[in-house]
This record gives C-alpha cells, sequence and structure tokens, in this order.
C-alpha cells in the first residue's frame, strides 16, 4: 500500500552508477521511502543520478541521519565482493545501520518465501515457494529463483538467469546473464558461472565455471569480478 509523503521515511542511496539507477527506479515505485540523496566514494559532490545528489561518502553517514533523519538505506553496488567491502566500511561507521530490501512491484514473490535485509529484486524476477534469499543478494531483470532453492549472504543472479528447485548457491558467487542450473545442485563460494552457461553439476568454492555444459576452468580470487578482473569497489 502506498504510502503519504509524510508518512515516508528518508533514506540513502550507496552507489552513483548503472546498478544504482536501476535501484532507485524500485525504490521510487515501492512509494515506501523517500531517498535524500546518494553516497558515493568515486563521484564528485554534487553529481547527480536522477535528480538526486551525491552528498559524500560512507563517512558522512552519522551526519546525515541527524540532518536528514534517515532511517537507513541500500548499497546499491552490483559486484559482489565490492558490496561486501561497502558493508563493512559502514558496518565500521555505523553499526546498527539499518539496510533496506527493494523488491520490484513486477517481481513475483512465491509463498513463505524468505527476503534478507539489503536484498534487491528486479523487474520480472521471480523466487518461487520456499526459497530463501539471504542478505544482500540480487536477483536481477527476469531471473528465476527456484523453489526450495538458497542463495547465500552477497551472492547474485544476472538477467535471464534460471535456476531450477532445491538449489545452494553460497556466499558472494554469482550466476552469468542468461544461464541455466539445474535441480539438487550446489554451486560454492565466491565462484562465478560465466553468461550463457548450463550447469549440471556441483561446482567447488572459488572457480569459474563456464560453457554447455559448465566445466570449472580455474581457480578464482575472493576480490575478482566477474570479468576476471581484481574488484575496484568503484560502487558499480
Amino acid at each position: 500500500m502506498a504510502k503519504s509523503e509524510l508518512e515516508k521515511q528518508n533514506i540513502i542511496i550507496i552507489g552513483a552508477s548503472g546498478h544504482a539507477s536501476v535501484i532507485i527506479d524500485i525504490i521510487e515505485r515501492q512509494n515506501i521511502y523517500t531517498i535524500v540523496g546518494l553516497i558515493d566514494s568515486y563521484k564528485p559532490l554534487g553529481t547527480t543520478l536522477f535528480d538526486y545528489e551525491v552528498l559524500g561518502n560512507e563517512q558522512i553517514l552519522p551526519q546525515l541521519i541527524k540532518s536528514h533523519h534517515v532511517i537507513g538505506g541500500i548499497i546499491a553496488i552490483g559486484d559482489n565482493y565490492s558490496r561486501r567491502v561497502m558493508f563493512n566500511k559502514i558496518q565500521g561507521t555505523v553499526p546498527d545501520f539499518n539496510f533496506v530490501t527493494a523488491i520490484h512491484p513486477n517481481a513475483t514473490i512465491g509463498k513463505s518465501v524468505q527476503i534478507g535485509k539489503g536484498t534487491v529484486i528486479m523487474p520480472g524476477a521471480i523466487a518461487n515457494a520456499n526459497a530463501v534469499i539471504s542478505d544482500f543478494c540480487i536477483l536481477n531483470t527476469a531471473s528465476t529463483l527456484g523453489h526450495d532453492s538458497k542463495m547465500d549472504h552477497f551472492s547474485s543472479l544476472a538477467p535471464g538467469v534460471n535456476i531450477a528447485g532445491n538449489v545452494t548457491i553460497k556466499t558472494s558467487s554469482s550466476i552469468g546473464i542468461g544461464s541455466c542450473i539445474i535441480g539438487g545442485i550446489s554451486i560454492g563460494s565466491h565462484t562465478h558461472i560465466g553468461a550463457g552457461s548450463t550447469v549440471i553439476k556441483s561446482i567447488a568454492d572459488f572457480k569459474l565455471a563456464y560453457g554447455n555444459p559448465a566445466i570449472e576452468m580455474r581457480s578464482r580470487q575472493v576480490d575478482e569480478n566477474h570479468l576476471g578482473l581484481k574488484s575496484k569497489n568503484d560502487m558499480r
């Protein structure tokens, strides 16, 4: 149910790149919160995104909480490792910061689905019955998470990913655009499945895997992004 402007609570968006623009759109459509501005460590003060200004970096959160009556916010960073790094920075600055969840009105959430704090569920995404989506996850546009499947903290599904039932995706792992995973298997932690892959057997921790069927190509580092580069924590 939509709230009036007087009833809405103020939040901050942490990030100011393309991923943040989608989250802003979701927050506006939810019509629950008022966005007072953006936090970004790499954008100049006054930079705007959809008319919302960059107000500073995470160090000014205590000031914003007081001056703008901010009750919380959401980390708008697409890269799993960088999102975790930013979470840790915020915890160091504001240990009790309230992370809100963004769920697009056109997403479909099944019966008894659990959704953690700071998670983003984008347009057309589907989470089927009894799925568990932990904290700070991303279900991108038109992705599907099957019944009784679980995504651990800081994991993500790219656009068009299809996950069957009873799949486990462990912490900080990412499933590339258009990939499919059959039922009953596990994707290890800090693992990336390349775009367009079909996964028919479990994949270990810290692996890059891709292909049809997907195979483990090599090991990867905890701070390696989906392009095989070191993450720069650049709010993307």
